[in-house]
Formats: structure tokens, C-alpha cells, sequence
């Protein structure tokens, strides 16, 4: 089973909170052997799931927007991302350069074709920007692959 991820980076301590193990009780599901995370690996969802899945005993492959991706991402950031990139079984790469929304939209689709399922952790309410969260499940919903939302009851962000 091939298992992408996408999900709202930025969140609020409280909401991290709320939401940090929704992804791993999804991952549980899986026998370890036949699951393949994939993800994108940003702060926030991403690279939870990614750990995630690794913990588990499942494989991750990595989808790349662009080349300047890693740098776009917050210098807190880049130890985890390193560490998971290091980790992945395959790499996948848009062929993009600089690191935009179109990127990061292009990233998305490649990572929904990739997918038998997606993990949207979403509050529901349409992007703050283009590839935010809701287009990415516009997409996967628009091509057929099965989205399964993650929020807890209550939480904004």
C-alpha cells in the first residue's frame, strides 16, 4: 500500500499537539512490510508522517518540488529533512528549480500519482495560497485517488 501525505505546516503549539499523532495511528493500520510512505518531507504533517512510517517499518520515498526546495523550508527544518532524505528508498524529483507555489503544486501531483491513498491532515477551508493543503486534496479527489482527512474536533489554526 502506497500512502502519501499532505497536511497544514505552521501550526500552533496546541494544534501540534492535537494533531501530531493523528498520522501515526493511520500508519498502525498498515502492515509494515507491504507500506510505502510518501512525502514531501516539510515541517510540520509531512515529516511526522515520514517518521512515522520509518518507525513502523514501512519504506519512504520522497517527492522533491524543486531544487531549492530545502532552503525554502525553516533553518530549524533542515536537520529533520536531511535526516529523512538520507533514510528514503527512492527520491522523486519534479525537475523544477526554484521553489514556488507552481513547484510545490507540481510536487503535490506528483506525489498523489505516486499514491493509492492520501492523508489530508486539514482543517477543511479552502488554501491561504496556491498548493496549499485543499488543492492538493482537489487533485487527488479530481483523479480518483481516495483522500482521507485528519483534523481534530475543535482545533483551528
Amino acid at each position: 500500500m502506497r500512502v502519501g501525505i499532505t497536511g497544514h505546516r505552521g501550526l500552533s503549539r496546541q494544534v501540534e499537539e492535537q494533531v501530531r499523532a493523528l498520522p501515526a495511528d493511520e500508519v498502525e493500520a498498515y502492515e509494515a512490510a507491504e507500506l510505502v510512505g510518501v512525502s514531501c518531507i516539510a515541517d510540520g504533517p509531512d515529516s511526522w508522517f515520514a517518521d512515522t512510517v520509518l518507525e513502523h517499518g514501512g519504506r519512504l520515498e520522497v517527492v522533491v518540488p524543486a531544487a531549492e526546495y530545502r532552503q525554502g523550508l525553516p533553518d530549524w527544518h533542515h536537520r529533520v529533512y536531511d535526516r529523512l532524505i538520507s533514510r528514503a528508498a527512492d527520491v522523486h524529483l519534479t525537475g523544477m528549480t526554484e521553489s514556488t507555489s507552481e513547484a510545490h503544486q507540481a510536487g503535490s501531483e506528483l506525489l498523489v500519482g505516486l499514491v493509492d491513498e492520501l492523508i489530508a491532515v486539514w482543517d477543511g477551508k479552502p488554501a491561504r495560497g496556491y498548493g496549499g493543503t485543499a488543492d492538493v486534496v482537489a487533485y487527488a479527489e479530481r483523479t480518483g485517488v481516495p483522500v482521507r482527512v485528519l483534523w481534530p474536533e475543535g482545533a483551528s489554526r
